[in-house]
């Protein structure tokens, strides 16, 4: 079982920003930026194109969704997104608040975010998500 079957089944605590029956977008507790989320759907798919037609285009129209929300809540040029697909045998798309490309570099170290703003952030993108 991945870690991120694990935060869809809620064995392991998550900031959740947005869910539907399918799909789960929460934030990245080892983030780039501030705001950093996770979407991913909830059935464990290693590799994001060996999901099916449908599922990769509502993956993608709800990740279209969270960043518009992620938007609104966390100052930014735009949202960087990113699929790497190395890091958790599980497809997830990155989304991340950005003013330049060097923003979403995944060598760069990470930043700590106490978890006050953690679950701030969290809902406040939930209720821009809630409102769209």
């Amino acid at each position: 079982m991945t870690i991120f079957e694990k935060v869809v089944a809620g064995e392991i605590p998550s900031y959740k920003v947005a869910e539907t029956d399918e799909f789960l977008a929460f934030l990245d507790v080892f983030p780039l930026k501030e705001g950093h989320t996770l979407v991913i759907p909830k059935k464990p798919v290693d590799y994001i194109f060996d999901l099916e037609d449908d599922t990769l285009a509502e993956l993608n129209v709800f990740a279209k969704k969270v960043a518009k929300a992620l938007e609104l809540v966390v100052p930014c040029k735009r949202i960087g997104v990113a699929v790497i697909g190395l890091e958790v045998p599980h497809t997830h798309i990155h989304l991340v608040p950005i003013e330049s490309v060097a923003d979403i570099n995944f060598a760069s170290p990470k930043i700590e975010v106490s978890e006050e703003r953690m679950k701030e952030l969290a809902s406040q993108i939930a209720e821009a998500y809630d409102k769209s």
